[in-house]
């Protein structure tokens, strides 16, 4: 006999299942460190100072690099298929955000963006490979391989010869 408490418990795991393999499907922490480090030097901008430098025409960059930073960490997140040049921006632009933007928002955004740029460069996706048992059992038998008629020509490694008939040999 089963209690109503005992069957809610698999729905709740799975729902962390689900978001645990979406986050791990893409570098998602590299994303959220690389948008914090934009967001940062952002505040740091803002922020009542009189220590603050603005180089350029009303500070355009200090403006601009914080913010491509935290549109790099959205996308970092939401197309990793691109991870790598957005790592490569994210990296160049925590460089030059030490130029541009307070001393890349006093290291702390500098360092974040840098790190989380690091990161989605090395990450990797979890291509996890089933066991030899399963994948030979899904692929079943292994198809025979018949001995070539013509002795000019060799198969290929892994590609069984066809018997053409007669008439497409020409």
């Amino acid at each position: 006999m089963t209690t109503p408490e005992h069957e809610a418990a698999p729905a709740a795991r799975r729902s962390g299942g689900r978001w645990r393999r979406w986050r791990r499907g893409r570098p998602f922490t590299a994303g959220v460190l690389v948008a914090l480090g934009g967001a940062e030097m952002l505040v740091t901008l803002r922020a009542p100072l009189g220590v603050l430098l603005h180089i350029g025409p009303q500070g355009l960059a200090a403006y601009l690099v914080p913010i491509i930073l935290v549109i790099c960490g959205a996308l970092l997140i939401a197309t990793p298929q691109q991870r790598v040049f957005y790592a490569l921006v994210s990296l160049v632009l925590g460089l030059v955000s030490w130029l541009t933007s307070n001393l890349g928002g006093f290291l702390v955004g500098m360092l974040l963006a840098l790190v989380g740029g690091a990161l989605a460069f090395a990450w990797t996706p979890d291509r996890r490979r089933r066991p030899a048992a399963e994948t030979a059992e899904a692929a079943g038998p292994p198809a025979p391989r018949e001995p070539a008629d013509d002795a000019d020509t060799a198969p290929l490694p892994g590609i069984g010869t066809p018997n053409p008939a007669a008439a497409d040999r020409g």
